[in-house]
């Protein structure tokens, strides 16, 4: 049985140096790759962070305060809604909070059906380009911050506004053994969108379901 001899014993040394010196960049390019990604990862997650509270803060204005002056507002000057809620919470439309629906087509939206509302409201699925409201926000450091919010869809609860207590009420039986439900007098979906000025791939989106 002859043997295996290698003629170039030097040769085959250096096909191996060579093998390993590839996969050793080669392992070493896939971590400085997955260590870029990863940082990328990191920035876009707090963008997108910053972005979102931006936009839970306006929610939480828009749902607490906003709405509930705005019903009663509109319930007794429907051409007026937005514009009278600004003044009534001391906030006139200014850099900060600005008007884009008509105030026909904010109130038709709070206290009617969505088949219902007036024709000046814009059906854009653009949220930028048909909010009814745009709320700019200082940021602690860098450009502010642009939310956008806009009711999409309206339904009709099972009372109106008048005489009923809104809060702090759930399912009861009175005395006579009659079951009491919560009254729900108008039901919203809401988009949100938040986005810094000068880099809108900073942006939050969110979808808002509220009972009034």
């Amino acid at each position: 049985m002859k043997k295996l001899v290698f003629k170039n014993p030097i040769g085959m040394a250096m096909v191996l140096v060579l093998m390993i010196i590839l996969i050793s960049s080669l392992l070493v390019g896939a971590v400085l790759f997955f260590l870029g990604r990863g940082t990328e990862v990191s920035i876009f997650e707090k963008n997108y962070k910053t972005a979102k509270e931006a936009s839970y803060g306006v929610i939480d204005f828009f749902l607490k305060d906003l709405i509930p002056t705005s019903i009663s507002v509109a319930t007794s000057s429907p051409g007026n809604s937005i514009d009278s809620t600004l003044n009534a919470l001391n906030l006139t439309a200014n850099e900060a909070i600005t008007r884009v629906a008509t105030n026909a087509c904010f109130s038709s939206k709070l206290l009617s059906a969505t088949a219902s509302w007036d024709a000046t409201c814009v059906s854009d699925t653009n949220i930028k380009n048909s909010a009814d409201l745009r709320f700019t926000l200082k940021a602690e450091s860098g450009a502010p911050y642009d939310v956008y919010v806009k009711i999409i869809d309206t339904v009709s609860g099972n009372t109106n506004t008048g005489g009923v207590m809104l809060e702090g009420a759930g399912v009861a039986e009175s005395s006579s053994g009659v079951i009491t439900p919560q009254h729900f007098p108008y039901m919203y979906s809401i988009e949100v969108q938040g986005e810094r000025q000068q880099n809108p791939t900073e942006r939050a989106q969110l979808e808002v379901l509220y009972a009034y």
